[in-house]
């Protein structure tokens, strides 16, 4: 009985090996491989979402035990309140996470630019590959923009406004929800080239396009700052000169390229 047993255990456990072996992944999806079965595709999304997770949590702590060290340079010398020791605590939560999110955000796209890059093309890689580090610093100089400028001369605008009628006190917690509206969306609203250039990469623009809608783009700029900026004409006029300008030089940039490329056909059709 005992060797039957034995023996049915045996056989048991090299089934359960066969079947780990079986459903091993055999490959990992690189660009020389980028047919792989869904369970591979999952696994390696797993894997980025782990590195997503990892990084955002480093970050976080970061920001976290450093906050009371670099937070009053932040405030430029406003004086903020507290409505009591839980809001503390909400508040470091608060701005560790959204800061987090901000700083572990070009180390998000670039460990997603990795797992899609199987799926792309060669022309969409080579873009991509190109013009990142110039999408690294568009972000930066929107954040410099809304920090230097709209930041301060929206705040001044709202305090003064609140101070006509009231007795003003700002908690950290609304001064830091308001910094990051006046300086994030503009990160993002930089990257206006990259987009078009894109978008012209791939052939699904060009310039004669962008002249023929640039009036519905400044109305859409206009609505947007509208919603981001004091309703001042002012700042209103400081926020959606730079946006205006960022088109003009993404049209001209496309017209630039779209002479080379005709200069390259021309070039082509005479050596043939």
């Amino acid at each position: 009985m005992k060797k039957i047993e034995n023996k049915r255990k045996e056989t048991i456990k090299e089934i359960a090996q066969d079947d780990v072996e079986e459903t091993r992944r055999k490959h990992k999806v690189t660009v020389d491989t980028p047919d792989a079965t869904l369970v591979e595709h999952l696994d390696d999304l797993r894997g980025t979402l782990i590195k997503t997770v990892v990084t955002f949590v480093l970050f976080f702590m970061l920001i976290f035990l450093t906050i009371q060290y670099w937070f009053p340079y932040l405030t430029k010398g406003h004086d903020l309140i507290v409505r009591g020791p839980f809001e503390v605590i909400r508040f470091y939560i608060r701005t560790s996470g959204a800061l987090g999110i901000g700083l572990s955000l070009p180390f998000i796209c670039y460990f997603f630019w990795q797992f899609m890059r199987p799926g792309l093309v060669e022309k969409e890689t080579q873009f991509l590959k190109s013009y990142f580090p110039l999408m690294f610093l568009l972000f930066l100089a929107g954040l410099s923009f809304g920090y230097f400028v709209v930041h301060p001369i929206s705040y001044f605008f709202l305090i003064q406004m609140g101070e006509r009628n009231f007795d003003v006190l700002v908690t950290a917690d609304e001064y830091m929800s308001f910094l990051l509206l006046s300086t994030m969306p503009f990160g993002l609203i930089f990257q206006l080239p990259i987009v078009v250039l894109f978008l012209h990469y791939i052939e699904l623009l060009d310039s004669t396009l962008m002249r023929a809608i640039r009036k519905y783009v400044y109305f859409g700029l206009i609505v947007i700052t509208a919603l981001i900026a004091p309703p001042d004409f002012f700042t209103h006029i400081i926020t959606v000169t730079p946006m205006f300008i960022l088109y003009e030089i993404s049209i001209y940039i496309v017209r630039i390229r779209e002479r080379r490329a005709l200069k390259k056909a021309d070039a082509s059709q005479k050596s043939e």
